[in-house]
């Protein structure tokens, strides 16, 4: 993606470059406002009242996962997983959505609403249906921020595992997230990207290693300097 962007006129980024690397994790952080869920949607095709100029090289079909589970609350957690296909009108393919929820810890749970789970059961439920779109690109928009600490640690090595081999985007106001699962960091400012060194280990990372304590402080003094 290259190009700028406005929504009803009022200019969201100019000039931005951004490339994603194939079968690896970009994590985007930035300020509120600076057009990071901009970037989603362009990617996604849900360009709908944003208005770019420039060039858009869409990695066909994505699956997202948003900060809020957008689960039906009236559906059962299979029938969750299995919305895609149901908008779409394609048969449901329940033995595979089985397996999805099994991937996540959720196979007992099949039949309830997602009333009667937690915050982090919910968040698996939604990661089992991105995970049964089967998309090679998978966008994150912020999906654990409402999770308690241990629950959000334990969602990101989870989604890390299940989402690898795949081109995903990540974007996200944790500096800590990012230094656990960037293989590509970058913050977005008004003026442009910039690079942050990721650390070289494998994801997801151990919280406490160095090299993610020193990733993790790099970004937060970036993040912190007046744009």
């Amino acid at each position: 993606m290259t190009g700028s962007a406005a929504i009803d006129g009022t200019p969201i980024f100019s000039q931005l470059d951004l490339v994603l690397t194939p079968h690896s994790w970009t994590c985007l952080l930035g300020a509120s406002g600076v057009g990071k869920s901009t970037v989603l949607r362009l990617f996604a095709g849900l360009a709908e009242g944003i208005t770019f100029n420039g060039s858009l090289s869409k990695p066909g079909c994505v699956a997202m996962m948003a900060q809020q589970d957008l689960l039906m609350p009236w559906l059962s957690v299979m029938d969750n997983v299995l919305l895609g296909a149901s908008l779409r009108g394609e048969r449901a393919d329940k033995p595979r959505a089985r397996d999805r929820l099994e991937q996540v810890g959720l196979a007992d749970h099949a039949d309830k609403l997602p009333a009667a789970l937690s915050g982090g059961q919910r968040q698996r439920v939604a990661l089992a249906r991105t995970l049964m779109e089967d998309r090679a690109v998978v966008l994150l928009d912020e999906p654990f921020s409402a999770l308690d600490a241990l629950t959000r640690a334990q969602m990101q090595e989870l989604t890390a595992e299940l989402l690898a081999g795949r081109t995903v985007l990540l974007v996200t106001h944790d500096p800590n997230e990012a230094a656990r699962l960037g293989q590509t960091i970058l913050i977005m400012t008004p003026t442009g990207l910039v690079d942050i060194a990721a650390p070289t280990s494998p994801i997801p990372r151990d919280i406490h290693a160095a090299d993610v304590l020193r990733a993790q402080a790099d970004l937060f003094d970036h993040l912190r300097r007046p744009t």
